[in-house]
């Protein structure tokens, strides 16, 4: 006898939508408490599942929590992550300026990229809505749908915050890394420079999942001079806001810093969230992998930054992190050379937690 739970399972594909939405409802929690009710029959509770996105906006919403508490086993996600049609129904819904469940979708996608083979993202192709402006590739429509559709700009019911970890994880894969750091057809732009002004957004979100991209592009050395090029993309001043405060630094130190690092206001707030000032601090620390990189660094004197952001932040890993970097920007060095072992080591990011709701 299938106990009620089973039951409620089973009442996800019923015809009746008011069964289905109470059945979907009472489920959410049980998709994270339970995963197991959802894997008889070979998965078939996660296919109705799937279906389900599509359903009445509510009923919808549920189901889409359930898959994303559900995606974080790792046979549901193989199956989900590898189910192209349903992918391209995800993606199609998604960029819908009307769709109500938008923030959740990137959710869902935020978990499913973390499946290696979602790297093909960066290929796939589909028809934009007129009203995003964007062209057939999927990585440029979601790209345009983070930058035009923050704080509800594109979508009244989304913000698309969570398309950042969706991007934290895709450029982990060194392909995709190249689409960040390369200048594109699409916009003449290069795509790093229309996330870097998010580091000091007002979404934890935002702020975690694009300190994560910055830092996974800063793994490709060759881009490094671009990167602090003043006239290019220029990614100092975005990586050092977040981790200054309103402290006041000698004369001689503040006028060699960056410009828009200086006569910064007294109430000038770091970012709260220790670990996006680790990630940047290692971002930093990837940047003197080369000698100029190095030098250019100490002569706009980060290391003043550095200090004061050892002294004012209560985390081991940020201290730690601050040390590692300081060795690095105060040896001597007497001849030009790069630093023993290539890169400093630093894993690369992704967003470790799968989400659920």
């Amino acid at each position: 006898m299938p106990t009620e739970l089973e039951e409620l399972v089973g009442f996800i594909a019923s015809p009746n939508a008011k069964i289905r939405l109470l059945a979907t409802e009472n489920l959410v929690p049980f998709s994270a408490s339970q995963p197991s009710l959802f894997k008889t029959d070979d998965l078939t509770p996660v296919k109705h599942l799937k279906f389900l996105i599509r359903d009445h906006p509510k009923i919808a919403e549920h189901a889409l929590s359930c898959l994303i508490n559900l995606t974080a086993e790792k046979d549901v996600l193989e199956n989900v992550a590898t189910d192209d049609r349903f992918i391209g129904i995800l993606l199609g819904l998604l960029v819908d300026p009307d769709e109500t469940n938008a923030n959740l979708m990137a959710m869902l996608l935020a978990n499913l990229t973390k499946w290696d083979g979602l790297k093909s993202l960066l290929d796939r192709k589909q028809t934009p809505p007129e009203k995003l402006k964007s062209d057939d590739r999927v990585i440029n429509q979601l790209m345009d749908l983070f930058v035009k559709g923050a704080d509800g700009t594109y979508n009244k019911n989304a913000d698309y915050d969570y398309l950042s970890y969706v991007f934290a994880d895709l450029s982990k894969h060194d392909e995709i890394r190249q689409y960040f750091v390369n200048r594109q057809d699409y916009d003449d732009v290069i795509p790093i420079n229309k996330i870097k002004v998010f580091t000091e957004h007002k979404s934890d979100i935002r702020r975690k999942g694009v300190a994560s991209i910055i830092k996974n592009a800063a793994f490709d050395v060759p881009s490094h001079p671009a990167f602090l090029d003043e006239d290019d993309v220029n990614i100092l001043p975005y990586i050092l806001l977040p981790i200054m405060g309103g402290e006041v630094y000698p004369e001689d130190e503040a006028l060699e810093m960056l410009t828009d690092l200086q006569l910064l206001p007294p109430d000038k707030q770091r970012d709260p969230d220790s670990s996006n000032i680790l990630t940047h601090i290692e971002t930093l620390t990837l940047l003197t992998t080369t000698r100029p990189g190095r030098d250019f660094m100490r002569s706009v004197s980060v290391y003043p930054i550095i200090r004061e952001t050892h002294l004012r932040v209560d985390d081991d890993a940020v201290k730690e992190a601050c040390e590692r970097l300081v060795n690095v920007l105060m040896r001597d060095e007497a001849e030009p050379k790069e630093i023993e072992g290539g890169a400093p080591s630093a894993a690369e990011e992704e967003e470790d937690d799968i989400m659920e709701v």
